[in-house]
């Protein structure tokens, strides 16, 4: 039994128990092959329930501070995060969105399922922004689909993004996945950067339409910096 298995068959039950999940349009998910899960990014607690509504194992990118603790806890981390299919890399410097692209290609190349949020970073305020290219560059070097989904609620569950997720009346969560998106037509294009743009737009405006949150035309980071 995997470690993801094992997570799920423990934390499954836990978190439709606890949080109460509504998950629409999981059908939407293709069952096999390369597939890109793009959605928003509320909080914290996205990351770990995505990977848990899906039938397949999604892979994402992570700070690698989540792994390197030595202590109980760190080690006890290590072990969630990297079962859940967090992959640990080093994202800042100049080198860090080259190494979570190639990782994010090396994930669809095999056939497997990988997660992402455009918007690089969470929401300061619960609104959603403008979206950063990778997602684009991804779907044209490898013609893997993406599949938008939005999640609705978390930010209620854990305000802020950090502490324990509080349960109860009005913190119900709903997780949506729309159809996949097809960008075959772009084929041999991710060197373009209008055509990177107008991708990358396309797929923010489904999650907009799935989420149903206000649109903002400038990235989370500078948002974050104002």
């Amino acid at each position: 039994m995997s470690r993801f298995v094992l997570l799920k068959v423990l934390l499954g039950p836990l978190l439709k128990l606890l949080l109460r999940p509504r998950v629409e349009g999981l059908a939407n998910v293709p069952g096999n092959g390369p597939v890109i899960l793009a959605g928003n990014h509320l909080t914290f607690i996205d990351s770990v329930i995505l990977p848990l509504v899906c039938d397949r194992q999604v892979f994402f990118i992570g700070k690698d501070e989540y792994v390197k603790g030595r202590s109980l806890k760190g080690r006890v981390m290590a072990w969630f995060f990297t079962a859940v299919g967090m992959i640990p890399v080093d994202r800042d410097g100049a080198r860090g969105g080259v190494a979570a692209l190639m990782t994010g290609r090396r994930v669809l190349e095999r056939g497997d399922v990988f997660g992402i949020y455009p918007e690089g970073t969470r929401s300061p305020d619960g609104r959603l922004y403008r979206g950063r290219t990778g997602i684009a560059r991804l779907t044209l070097m490898t013609g893997a689909p993406v599949v938008p989904f939005a999640m609705i609620g978390t930010d209620r569950v854990q305000p802020g993004g950090k502490g324990l997720p509080r349960v109860g009346r009005g913190r119900r969560i709903t997780v949506r996945f729309g159809q996949p998106l097809d960008f075959s037509r772009y084929e041999g294009m991710d060197r373009d950067r209008y055509v990177l743009r107008a991708v990358t737009d396309e797929v923010m405006t489904e999650v907009m339409r799935l989420s149903g949150q206000e649109y903002v035309d400038m990235y989370a980071t500078k948002a974050r910096a104002a």
